[in-house]
């Protein structure tokens, strides 16, 4: 009679169950998401960690799962491009015509290969899909680092995360409208040769050029957070400027697809440049982790520091 009358209390009560379970489910995620964000990492030497790999089955099982999770993480991450690249065909008819542009429109473009404006709109396709999947990309390379990472750090990465997309964009939108404007008269009117634009050249120099200055954008964001985390310290960006400013021009002449001085002068200016305000934002995320440091101690041990 008990379990007569228990079973008929579930079957009445489950419509009430459900509902009060689907309105508690976004606060139930909401304090396991705060609860982890606020949990302290369990500390280990690293030189303890590489002893234990080679002595104990447990650490080298241990692992094994980080790889496993890694190799997950990466694939939703590539999973989510392919779907944001499917996404993009549905406008991506729209930002080749914009992205013609600075060359006087699509007018400007002929194509001499069958299958080349196929190439052109996958070309393009993959970078929109590239800008929108940043945003969940970074979170799932937050998610596979969080757990290592002290509260502090953590907010501050998951804070990053709309700043990366920011940043990218940012570089994207300086290389189109600023950069390209610049550096596409003077390749046309380099030689006394009449120029016939190729969509295949083209839009591979456009969309190389916007790729790649959009993730040297990301540079100051990645040193800020680094020095927030103690990897990395001003001092030395700013004693190894001169070296930073060689690796910088080695690069732009492996991004810029031309050779000739004024393109990669145009990709190493703002590259430069974020250098440098990298280095002012990694003094500012030291001073700020030495601060709560020196506040942490305090905490702890109050009598030292009076």
């Amino acid at each position: 009679m008990r379990k007569l009358l228990s079973g008929l209390w579930k079957v009445l009560t489950f419509p009430f169950r459900l509902v009060f379970n689907i309105l508690a489910f976004p606060f139930r995620k909401i304090s396991q998401f705060n609860k982890f964000l606020n949990t302290e990492p369990e500390e280990r030497p690293l030189t303890e960690v590489f002893v234990d790999l080679t002595t104990n089955a447990d650490t080298r099982q241990m692992l094994w799962d980080q790889i496993e999770a890694l190799r997950m993480h990466l694939l939703r991450a590539l999973l989510s491009l392919v779907v944001t690249v499917s996404i993009s065909f549905l406008f991506t008819q729209k930002i080749i015509f914009f992205l013609a542009q600075p060359v006087g429109g699509m007018d400007k473009l002929v194509a001499i290969d069958v299958t080349e404006t196929v190439g052109v709109f996958m070309k393009v396709a993959l970078l929109c899909g590239v800008a929108l999947a940043i945003p969940y990309i970074a979170f799932e390379l937050w998610l596979f680092a969080a757990p290592g990472l002290k509260p502090r750090e953590r907010k501050m990465g998951l804070a990053g995360i709309p700043l990366a997309t920011i940043f990218f964009l940012g570089g994207a939108a300086f290389t189109f409208f600023i950069m390209l404007p610049a550096a596409l008269p003077f390749l046309e009117k380099f030689i006394a040769i009449k120029t016939e634009l190729r969509p295949q050249s083209y839009y591979s120099f456009v969309t190389g050029l916007m790729f790649w200055i959009g993730v040297s954008f990301e540079f100051p964001l990645v040193i800020y957070v680094l020095s927030a985390i103690g990897l990395i310290q001003p001092r030395v960006l700013a004693e190894q400027w001169r070296l930073a400013i060689v690796i910088i021009a080695i690069v732009a002449a492996v991004i810029t697809p031309t050779i000739d001085p004024v393109n990669q002068a145009l990709v190493m200016a703002p590259m430069i440049l974020l250098y440098f305000i990298s280095i002012g934002l990694s003094y500012i995320a030291y001073a700020g982790r030495r601060q709560k440091n020196a506040e942490a101690q305090k905490t702890a041990d109050p009598e030292a520091a009076g």
